[in-house]
């Protein structure tokens, strides 16, 4: 005899997979190019320069304190609450304006490295939420699907190998993934699909600039990818026999 009733809800937080806060990352991108353009016509279309130097302070401005005032008061930028995202302070609650803005500055200098410790930690944190004690979580459990979260790692397999084996062996494929990314680029040089001032001096064309931007994304995809699976234990050499 089967049952209509629903499923019971899953226990704990949700919190967020990367799919999900890359797409609020992109919304958040889209309303800051949105400013800077909107910005942009008004001070082309404005024959005064004292007024356009204001615009443009004032658009600085709110870039900086977009993401940190809105995350201190709201839980989460405009980006965050419209893919039903909320940044959770360890402690419970919105995080402090102080941490807010830390953890923004954070994620601004390490950029997109910082996710790539996702898949390693218990909670799918980056680096800049776990520097502030923060999760990016679902906000509104109800309006989720369960591709959009994870629920809380447990590291209680007997087999797995120790912290400190893990750590070692992903160090070392770290290193390695770095020595063949450096030799994919050789690689690309000697093939003529990218330019040797491209790869030495920074000066690139348009077709060495999608090659070298395709070739970074795929090593940070790499790195991630190492990390994760170092991190629990499927990696050769990490593994106990």
């Amino acid at each position: 005899m089967t049952s209509d009733a629903p499923p019971l809800p899953l226990p704990g937080p949700r919190y967020a997979r990367f799919s999900r806060r890359f797409k609020a990352v992109l919304l958040d991108w889209m309303l800051a190019m949105a400013l800077l353009f909107g910005a942009l016509a008004v001070a082309s279309n404005v024959a005064s320069d004292g007024l356009s130097r204001s615009l443009g302070v004032a658009v600085v401005v709110i870039l900086l304190l977009y993401e940190p005032v809105l995350v201190w008061r709201a839980g989460g930028t405009l980006g965050h609450i419209w893919t039903n995202l909320r940044i959770v302070d360890d402690r419970g609650g919105n995080l402090s304006f102080a941490r807010a803005l830390a953890r923004f500055a954070v994620k601004s200098i390490l950029g997109w490295y910082s996710f790539v410790i996702l898949a390693a930690t218990r909670r799918n944190q980056a680096v800049h939420d776990l520097l502030t004690h923060s999760t990016v979580q679902i906000r509104d459990p109800a309006k989720a699907t369960p591709g959009q979260f994870i629920t809380e790692r447990r590291e209680d397999d007997p087999a797995m190998p120790s912290r400190l084996r893990r750590l070692l062996v992903t160090v070392v494929y770290l290193a390695l993934s770095v020595l063949f990314y450096f030799g994919v680029l050789a690689v690309l040089v000697r093939a003529g699909l990218m330019s040797r001032a491209c790869l030495n001096q920074d000066i690139c064309n348009g077709s060495d600039r999608i090659v070298d931007t395709a070739a970074a994304v795929a090593f940070l995809l790499m790195i991630a990818l190492v990390i994760g699976m170092g991190w629990r234990g499927r990696l050769i050499g990490a593994r106990r026999a």
